[in-house]
């Protein structure tokens, strides 16, 4: 193995910290901290539920932000430290310990990094993420499903808090569409790189031939509707149909019509929910998505770019940004940015971080070279 320059390795961290510092503006987070703190504690903060989440929930994140980043600056130290005792005293032990360490500083500063090119408008906003099966059959369906179970376990992985909207099952297997929240800050912009049409190959479980198979799945990304952001619908835009919720292969799981359908008139933009108890409170989870992709339609008329951030993705041929290739070999590739990966089990299974960062560094890339040529 290599020997390591670890002067050279710390003077390189250090660097990378400070531009990471420079960008997150530590100063303007703690001025944020200070005012949020200063709402977190007023008396009748909770006579509003909803606003005392947000407040409370922001405060959390940027507070968090800020020990992130002196936590690093703390390890980045005592990995100085470690290298002097352990070439001081000739001990291999603790210069293996801070080459492992030197690894995971560099993998926390990369992650960190990323974060700080989320910089669109809607980036800090928590996701509503929907998926639908495309061009495939059951195949597609069942990769419907696969895909959800996919970002649920990576939401799972960072202990983002999660809650399935709307479920609709196909008849024999897997999922016609699915719509879910993840609840962190940054979800929205992290995951909009996931937006698009995803392809899968493989023998097919469904055929007895055993033949190989393509099938498609679309996956949109919206941000989540904040009481500040102003999108009223008139009632006469709306049409709400109620039917009776079901579960896979069409079984009952309630025995009352509470299920919402939401069809926004002028758009065409249906909305559908069915997991919450009651027909209230589905209808308000339907409304809010409904906000979401209108505020999405809203940001797309005033930059005059049409579908940049959703997609308006047809799950098909010539339209895939991701193929998962589980025969005749094994291999999971991003057509965008090129980066592939052959253990396909852990990508399905949630280990998706590069595939995420590989696509912000990637669109952060188109940006600005597109900002260049304006």
């Amino acid at each position: 193995m290599a020997e390591i320059d670890f002067p050279a390795e710390i003077r390189a961290l250090r660097g990378t910290y400070m531009s990471i510092e420079n960008v997150t503006d530590v100063d303007a987070l703690k001025a944020e901290i200070a005012e949020l703190s200063e709402q977190a504690g007023a008396p009748d903060l909770w006579d509003d539920p909803a606003s005392a989440q947000i407040v409370t929930s922001r405060l959390s994140h940027r507070q968090s932000e800020v020990e992130r980043l002196s936590r690093l600056a703390a390890r980045i130290d005592d990995l100085e430290v470690l290298v002097e005792l352990g070439e001081d005293e000739g001990d291999e032990a603790s210069m293996a310990e801070a080459a492992k360490e030197l690894t995971s500083i560099r993998k926390a500063l990369a992650e960190l990094e990323v974060v700080t090119l989320l910089s669109g408008e809607y980036d800090e906003r928590e996701a509503v993420v929907t998926i639908r099966a495309g061009a495939g059959g059951v195949d597609a369906a069942d990769f419907a499903e696969m895909l959800m179970r996919m970002y649920l376990r990576w939401a799972e992985r960072h202990g983002y808090p999660t809650t399935v909207m709307d479920t609709s099952y196909a008849e024999e297997a897997g999922l016609k569409s699915a719509t879910f929240e993840v609840k962190a800050p940054y979800a929205f912009g992290t995951l909009s790189v996931e937006a698009g049409t995803h392809r899968l190959v493989r023998i097919s479980p469904f055929d007895n031939q055993g033949r190989r198979q393509t099938s498609f799945a679309a996956v949109e990304v919206i941000p989540l509707i904040e009481q500040t952001d102003s999108i009223e619908i008139p009632d006469n835009e709306i049409r709400v149909d109620v039917f009776r919720s079901s579960g896979p292969g069409g079984q009952s799981v309630n025995t009352t019509d509470s299920a919402v359908r939401l069809t926004h008139i002028p758009t065409g933009i249906v909305v559908s929910m069915q997991n919450e108890k009651s027909q209230l409170q589905n209808r308000a989870a339907a409304m809010r998505v409904l906000q979401s992709r209108l505020l999405l339609v809203k940001k797309e008329q005033q930059d005059a770019e049409k579908k940049a951030l959703a997609g308006d993705v047809k799950a098909s041929w010539g339209d895939q940004m991701r193929s998962y290739v589980l025969n005749p070999y094994q291999m999971v590739k991003d057509l965008r940015t090129e980066h592939e990966v052959g253990n396909t089990s852990a990508v399905l299974d949630g280990d998706i971080d590069d595939f995420i960062d590989a696509g912000i560094r990637w669109r952060t890339g188109n940006r600005n070279a597109a900002a260049n040529q304006d």
